[in-house]
């Protein structure tokens, strides 16, 4: 087995259109033998970060979503711009997902992108509002992480402190390396870190690829 030769972090946020944009690049970096990929959290859009949706945001969230659209070619569904965006008393609060991640990433780290894919595709082409806990729990275990979901599903203080961390140390992270926001992608090593431009998410892996070689012959944080 090929030992990974590139150490990444992911900085990210499930309710980040940007990061849904990335999902296809970040799913074949990935799957590559020399590539260790980690998700970790910042919390843009989670908890005391979420917000009322309001018609101005929703319309806002919308304009957004079609420029990421036809820069990656990822679906934003009318049902999700009904059923999630216009919804009535909707919120935006990446939380629930983002507590629902942690709990995935304590059973089975190996299936945190998978499920992270998962609830963006739930969301941005079902049109299910994953802000609401319950439809948070239907994912995980349609999605056979009933582990997750009896951890999530329960009033799991360990699981609500997990969060909490993941969130500081990618706070911390993303303060270490002045990234601006997500997605945000770190090449970590044993000279230090290095921040990767983003934009290489949403081109050929090929190229992507090409950044990393470049990078850690360049100057590290």
């Amino acid at each position: 087995m090929t030992e990974p030769h590139y150490s990444l972090a992911l900085l990210y946020d499930p309710f980040c259109g940007w990061c849904y944009g990335a999902t296809p690049g970040l799913m074949a970096l990935a799957g590559r033998p020399d590539v260790q990929l980690g998700l970790m959290p910042t919390g843009l859009f989670a908890f005391e970060e979420g917000r009322p949706m309001t018609a101005d945001f929703a319309a806002y969230a919308w304009s957004n979503d079609q420029r990421i659209s036809v820069l990656t070619g990822q679906v934003f569904s009318a049902a999700y711009r009904q059923k999630v965006l216009e919804a009535p008393e909707g919120m935006f609060d990446s939380g629930p997902v983002t507590l629902a991640l942690t709990a995935v990433a304590l059973e089975d780290p190996a299936a945190e992108l998978p499920l992270l894919k998962a609830f963006q595709q739930a969301r941005y082409v079902e049109g299910l509002d994953t802000a609401k806990p319950e439809i948070v729990e239907a994912v995980l275990r349609r999605n056979d992480q009933n582990a997750a979901a009896d951890r999530y599903a329960g009033d799991d203080e360990a699981l609500k402190l997990a969060a909490r961390q993941r969130l500081d140390q990618g706070q911390r992270l993303q303060r270490a390396v002045g990234a601006k926001g997500v997605p945000s992608l770190i090449l970590q090593s044993s000279d230090g870190l290095r921040l990767i431009n983003a934009g290489r998410l949403y081109g050929p892996i090929e190229a992507l690829m090409a950044a990393l070689v470049d990078s850690q012959s360049s100057e590290t944080v």
